[in-house]
């Protein structure tokens, strides 16, 4: 399970996100809204509303003389009810 949802993502707009029951992992590309849905239900032990994806296109990259592209990645945002929440960070 560890890789096929990789890690949380925290940025500044997933942050204001979680205010709003959001959360938003890097998954593997070859999953779908389902699948996310399901590893994440049994995961975290919450009820999913919703399931966003973004799945942007490659990025061509140049490397002093070599040219290449940019990994791909996919990123999934959830929305639970406001009575559930995940704890991404332990507190100290």
């Amino acid at each position: 399970m560890s890789t096929l949802i990789k890690y949380p993502v925290l940025t500044e707009k997933s942050t204001k996100l979680i205010e709003s029951n959001q959360y938003t992992f890097f998954v593997n590309i070859k999953l779908n809204k389902k699948q996310i849905k399901s590893i994440l239900e049994s995961l975290y032990k919450v009820n999913i509303i919703s399931v966003n994806t973004y799945n942007p296109p490659k990025k061509r990259k140049r490397f002093s003389q070599f040219e290449g592209y940019k990994t791909n990645y996919k990123k999934a945002i959830i929305k639970i009810p406001p009575s559930q929440s995940i704890t991404i960070l332990p507190k100290n």
